[in-house]
């Protein structure tokens, strides 16, 4: 062996030794080519994530504004229920306030014609009720020009019903939380009594 290439062995022969460095070389290659392809389908993937959940927080917050704009529809037309059953109320307070002065302006507690009108007052006043008109209670309790209107002053020696109502002229009414028609009422003033 002289160090000559036999002459069986041929340059195809030793192509392979050199082949397989390239083959290592394309493999790495597509491994690396593999690599930032698999990279970039993961940013995608994140990218797509975070768009989803940009998506669905937007979804929510829509659903619940949604939702809110339901309920402020809904307290609204409540609201507007209520200021048209208070003008109806008024009226039908006014025809039982009518049936309360023919009432007590009448001579003959015992005749048929007050039985009947005290029976349609009575009535008006219950169907009033069930609708969930309530009658101000305000004779003597401290007058809170809330819920009545002072009419009238009455001077009073006794110093703890100072501002006290002590006569109502005209029934106060309220619907729910909401004073219908604010009750007219007579106040006690203190007036200290004169020495002598």
């Amino acid at each position: 062996m002289d160090g000559n290439p036999r002459s069986d062995e041929t340059p195809e022969t030793q192509a392979p030794a050199h082949s397989e460095a390239e083959g290592a070389s394309a493999d790495t290659q597509a491994e690396a080519a593999q690599d930032g392809e698999v990279a970039r389908l993961q940013a995608e993937l994140e990218a797509s994530r975070r768009r989803v959940n940009e998506l669905a927080r937007g979804l929510q917050d829509l659903t619940k504004d949604r939702e809110e704009f339901k309920q402020r529809i809904t307290r609204e037309r409540e609201r507007m229920l209520d200021v048209e059953r208070g003008n109806v109320a008024r009226t039908l307070l006014e025809a039982i306030d009518e049936l309360d002065l023919v009432l007590a302006n009448s001579q003959q507690d015992t005749s048929p014609l007050v039985q009947g009108v005290r029976m349609i007052r009575d009535s008006l006043l219950s169907k009033a009720q069930a609708t969930g008109i309530e009658r101000l209670q305000v004779v003597g309790r401290p007058y809170d020009p809330n819920v009545a209107e002072a009419a009238d002053m009455e001077v009073t020696p006794v110093e703890g019903d100072d501002q006290k109502v002590v006569a109502e002229f005209r029934a106060g009414y309220r619907l729910k939380d909401r004073i219908i028609r604010p009750a007219r009422v007579k106040v006690a003033r203190y007036v200290a009594p004169a020495q002598a």
